[in-house]
């Protein structure tokens, strides 16, 4: 009889590892296949998705808080810091009549002007831009002004000079020779409290709607310093002020939407217009420029 039918399972002990090895092979496949996948590197758009950084940023809370320690020595920012967080909007793209940075010809003007004369108008504002490019002092003195100056103006052709640091004990977003100025507010300040605190009491009904008025008022105080820079003229696109059809799709989502972008930032809107007004006064400039939409 012919052995080419046989089966070349010739004893138990090769059926049992025939069937461990037909039982272990497939999984050990799989698993290798599994550790190629995971271990590939991966590119494109969301494949970071689960990284520990991306979903640290997802988890963080939405307030942020920064503590500063007011005796701490006051680290001034560098004239590029300064203008990447407050000039850049407009100097940039040279919107709104700004010189665009790196164009000598219209930085070449300015500049014979001096220093002295750029520093004033960037410290109180012209035409469209407002005092301090809409930033606050607390948030940038004097000196880093001027060396946002600088900064833009070198890049453009200029040689200006770095401007002098302020002494040790300066405050710090004016020069120490305003201390009388400062003694002086201080005193107005303090005689105005005396003031109102011999006032007499006065309802709740009346002391509502005077919050209200107070608010209606620095709502607009915000706008005229910060906002008109470019909802004033609908400046990359800012809905301009009054304008019923450019706020219609805003007014299509919630208010805390809309608060939520004015106080965050959006597109080229910085967080708060680049200021450090109070987020109540940011809500009652949006206000403000939301009821003018309406023609209210």
């Amino acid at each position: 009889m012919s052995d080419e039918h046989q089966s070349p399972i010739k004893t138990p002990g090769q059926l049992i590892a025939v069937a461990v090895a037909s039982f272990l092979l497939p999984i050990a496949a799989i698993v290798l296949v599994v550790q190629y996948v995971e271990n590939t590197n991966r590119v494109g758009a969301g494949t970071d998705a689960f990284s520990p950084e991306q979903v640290n940023r997802r988890i963080a809370p939405f307030a942020q808080l920064t503590v500063r320690d007011a005796s701490a020595p006051r680290v001034f920012k560098s004239g590029e810091e300064v203008f990447k967080a407050v000039c850049t909007t407009c100097h940039t793209p040279g919107a709104a009549g700004a010189p665009k940075f790196g164009d000598s010809s219209e930085w070449a003007p300015r500049i014979a002007q001096g220093y002295d004369t750029m520093l004033k108008i960037a410290l109180e504002g012209k035409g469209a831009m407002p005092p301090r490019g809409g930033a606050s002092p607390d948030d940038y003195s004097d000196y880093e002004i001027g060396r946002a100056i600088v900064y833009m103006a070198n890049h453009s052709g200029g040689q200006l000079a770095e401007p002098q640091a302020p002494a040790t004990g300066a405050p710090a977003a004016h020069a120490a020779s305003d201390a009388g100025a400062s003694d002086a507010q201080a005193d107005a300040a303090s005689a105005a409290a005396a003031a109102i605190a011999a006032l007499p009491a006065s309802s709740a009904a009346p002391a509502a709607v005077a919050n209200s008025a107070d608010a209606a008022q620095a709502g607009k105080a915000l706008y005229t310093s910060v906002c008109a820079t470019c909802h004033g003229v609908g400046l990359l696109g800012a809905p301009k002020l009054g304008d019923a059809a450019a706020w219609a799709p805003r007014l299509k989502e919630p208010m805390d939407t809309v608060y939520n972008y004015a106080l965050h930032g959006k597109g080229q809107m910085p967080a708060k217009g680049g200021s450090n007004a109070s987020d109540e006064d940011v809500k009652a400039a949006v206000d403000y420029m939301v009821n003018a939409s309406k023609g209210s």
